[in-house]
């Protein structure tokens, strides 16, 4: 049975930062709706209607083009162990990249990797659990260690040209931020 709250209880604050991988959902007003799988050590709930995600430079840039459109986004977590639960966070994000007034503060809560593209912070307007009896149990073994390998090699100006030439624009040709700017 779905529950909703107005906010992020430390319950499931708890929760969440126990979750190994995490879903983002974003559209724009048209074309193609984005559902991406995140990892790593990238989420930080900063309040109890906030939280903020750092994305890592990766073949598309499609929640920074959705929300140029629309700011809507979810989040969703699912455990995979032994006690089944879905969260789903709602609300409105925005973008935030090196360089602006915010930057500094919300990068410190994450740790410091080469292949940072921004950070999105997302104000949550309802949170809703559902009872994930229908998802198996699954194990993690381990964290991936290529992306940052990946953005190691190429090193900070190379990662900066891959952005140039992969980030600018969705699948859908809609502009990113990175296009803006």
């Amino acid at each position: 049975m779905a529950k909703q709250f107005p906010e992020i209880t430390d319950r499931l604050g708890e929760f969440i930062a126990a979750q190994s991988v995490y879903f983002v959902a974003t559209a724009a007003r048209d074309g193609r709706v984005n559902l991406s799988p995140k990892g790593l050590d990238s989420l930080r709930v900063l309040g109890p209607n906030r939280v903020a995600w750092l994305n890592l430079t990766g073949s598309g840039n499609e929640t920074s083009a959705h929300l140029l459109d629309n700011p809507r986004m979810t989040l969703m977590f699912c455990s995979f162990d032994r006690e089944p639960l879905i969260l789903r966070l709602y609300g409105t994000a925005r973008e935030v990249q090196p360089g602006d007034a915010d930057w500094a503060e919300l990068y410190s809560q994450f740790p410091a990797r080469t292949g940072t593209r921004q950070i999105y912070d997302l104000a949550v307007d309802l949170v809703q659990t559902s009872c994930g009896f229908g998802v198996p149990t699954m194990t993690v073994d381990s964290e991936r260690t290529l992306l940052d390998s990946w953005a190691e090699k190429k090193g900070v100006d190379g990662v900066a040209a891959y952005q140039q030439e992969r980030n600018l624009a969705s699948i859908d040709g809609a502009p990113t931020r990175l296009a803006l700017d």
